[in-house]
């Protein structure tokens, strides 16, 4: 009887320090109190503690934390199934009558989430996809200066910090890194991999230790095989985040009241093509701006005699075809994709209703169009092509 007294005194006293340390930030080191009994070969016990977790985790509004408790709850006992049920009860999306949400649902609903954060993509599931994602997702922990997303690698995954900071790094044209904004609790990186192949145009470090989840394609394209509407969201979420950074960060968009940038979010649309595809003709009339999100570009000036001089490529990031839309111009050049693409697509009627329409808006695009001419007329000077070629 002592030595039993003695063993749940010390269950209780690691559940409480776990707890402690949980709440001080340390999730990684709160599961290692558990992991610590089943090293001990104290399975029940640990059970117990990660339940314990995944459960205060999960009333407390910390989803992310509670999913990570429940992997490792299951780890242990496969046929644990309240917990998940738990959780999905807390946190899924009650059904609202009859039928999968379409499209157009999932982005009314994802309009009234916050788009900074990564939760939405649970929280716009029903029960039963809920859950399947929830076993998709894989935890993985990083120590400081550990790379979690090498740059250049083929994407096949996304991941979701859970607790700690990670930091964005690029390389420069002239070799060096640099470090760009950094992934904190709640964000979420690599969502386009998802969606499209290619490699990636930027890796990501842990600057402190951290605890991730991780969804692959290879899971996702399982999943959404029995559940279509993960698919439904994933690709909602990846245009909202992709359209939101392009409103923040674009001139064309940025100088639009927050209102209307939120009527013009809803507008993009989310469009792949094939490696050659033509996605602007030299000489016709602009009919859309487009963000390439996945994939390379190449604009190209067309001879007389069909000869065609490549201008810079475009790469993942880069806008094309606002000059002819801001200037009224016919494209100056054709701009073909060198590869698979995913794009977004904002149609020039969109333009016109949304953002032309607003009162001066047109004189300040003006501005911007004709000093990108100027900047592009320099460059192409010093490359020496021919006159009176301008930017797509």
């Amino acid at each position: 009887m002592r030595q039993m007294a003695d063993g749940a005194d010390s269950f209780l006293r690691q559940r409480d320090r776990a707890g402690q340390l949980a709440a001080w930030g340390r999730l990684d080191v709160a599961l290692s109190e558990f992991r610590r009994f089943e090293a001990e070969g104290r399975t029940q016990e640990a059970i117990a503690g990660y339940e314990g977790l995944a459960k205060a985790w999960a009333h407390g509004s910390q989803l992310l934390r509670a999913i990570v408790a429940c992997k490792a709850l299951t780890r242990l006992e496969p046929a644990h199934t309240r917990t998940q049920a738990l959780i999905a009860g807390l946190y899924a999306r009650h059904a609202e009558g009859p039928g999968e949400l379409t499209s157009a649902e999932v982005e009314a609903l994802l309009d009234r989430e916050n788009p900074a954060l990564s939760v939405p993509l649970f929280s716009l599931l029903d029960r039963d996809a809920f859950v399947a994602l929830l076993d998709a997702v894989e935890v993985r922990t990083c120590a400081t200066g550990q790379t979690v997303v090498r740059e250049g690698e083929q994407g096949a995954s996304m991941v979701f910090m859970v607790e700690g900071r990670a930091d964005i790094v690029r390389t420069l044209e002239d070799g060096s890194r640099q470090a760009g904004p950094s992934v904190v609790e709640g964000g979420a990186f690599g969502e386009l991999t998802l969606l499209a192949e290619g490699p990636r145009p930027a890796g990501l470090v842990a600057a402190v230790p951290s605890v991730l989840l991780e969804l692959t394609r290879e899971r996702l394209l399982q999943v959404s095989g029995r559940h279509p509407l993960l698919m439904r969201v994933v690709e909602a979420f990846c245009r909202r985040r992709a359209v939101d950074n392009l409103l923040r960060t674009h001139p064309m968009f940025s100088l639009l009241p927050y209102e209307q940038q939120r009527v013009v979010a809803r507008e993009f649309r989310l469009q792949r093509v094939e490696a050659g595809t033509t996605l602007l003709t030299a000489g016709a009339t602009g009919d859309a701006v487009y963000l390439l999100l996945r994939g390379r570009c190449t604009p190209y000036h067309v001879h007389p005699d069909g000869h065609e001089t490549p201008y810079p490529v475009l790469r993942e990031g880069d806008v094309l075809g606002e000059i002819s839309l801001l200037l009224d111009k016919p494209v100056t050049a054709m701009v073909r994709a060198d590869v698979p693409c995913l794009l977004l697509r904002l149609d020039r009627s969109a333009c016109e209703r949304h953002i032309f329409s607003q009162p001066g808006m047109r004189d300040a695009l003006m501005r911007i169009g004709a000093e990108r001419l100027r900047r592009t007329a320099r460059v192409l000077a010093e490359r020496s092509l021919p006159e009176g070629d301008s930017s797509v």
